[in-house]
């Protein structure tokens, strides 16, 4: 039997490329579900129009956004078996969903990150802040707790009962960092995956800002200190 594959896409004013990731994500997907990020754009309308399911979080924060499509998913009769976590903003390559999801399915793993390695990344798609971020988070994660992560990618596959054993709670910069500490500390099985990274369409929310990369650093090394001495 094939696993309920089920992709939750946060989205605030991508109303350029949300279409586009819908469309080249792999058919195996049961159910791609977009959370609207209180945009002001055509975001909604373009991604319904793509076939995907629209909800509505008026809370700013990428994390507020994947706990909205989690909570939606909790309220459904059929639980899936693998939850997807990409962007709206088409950096990814949605195609690759499938190596993405392939440790899980056939070598029993728990959770999968896609890692944007230089080799495979388009040139000036990550910031040189974006850049150094992942190497001090990765590093610290690395020398504290031992891991193997290289990245902090947002592409990510997991199992949906260990996605619900870590009790997500950041509701802004630190989910995937947190997502990240907690599978290591619970001991879950995981593994990168080299995948492709492009240039967005649009000016990132986050990176693209002083502000946005002053609060994302601050919130990732918050995540890892408070973990660090626990």
């Amino acid at each position: 039997m094939n696993p309920i594959i089920k992709v939750i896409i946060p989205a605030y004013n991508e109303q350029n490329s949300i279409a586009k990731v819908i469309k080249d994500i792999p058919k195996i997907v049961n159910e791609i579900i977009v959370i609207s990020n209180n945009s002001t754009d055509n975001t909604e309308i373009n991604a319904r129009n793509a076939g995907a399911t629209v909800l509505l979080e008026k809370q700013k924060g990428y994390g507020f956004a994947c706990l909205k499509g989690m909570d939606y998913i909790a309220g459904q009769i059929t639980k899936p078996d693998i939850i997807v976590f990409l962007d709206g903003d088409y950096s990814d390559y949605p195609e690759q969903l499938i190596e993405i999801v392939r440790p899980i399915i056939k070598d029993n793993l728990d959770f999968v990150v896609g890692a944007r390695v230089h080799q495979y990344r388009e040139t000036g798609a990550m910031t040189p802040q974006q850049i150094f971020g992942n190497w001090l988070a990765t590093s610290l994660m690395k020398f504290f707790f031992g891991a193997k992560f290289t990245d902090l990618g947002p592409f990510r596959a997991i199992k949906y009962n260990k996605l619900l054993a870590l009790k997500m709670e950041d509701k802004t910069y630190g989910w995937t960092v947190e997502m990240q500490l907690k599978v290591i500390k619970q001991k879950m099985t995981y593994i990168e995956i080299p995948v492709k990274y492009r240039n967005r369409i649009g000016v990132s929310k986050v990176s693209g800002t002083i502000k946005g990369s002053i609060f994302a650093g601050m919130k990732i090394l918050g995540w890892i200190f408070k973990y660090s001495f626990k």
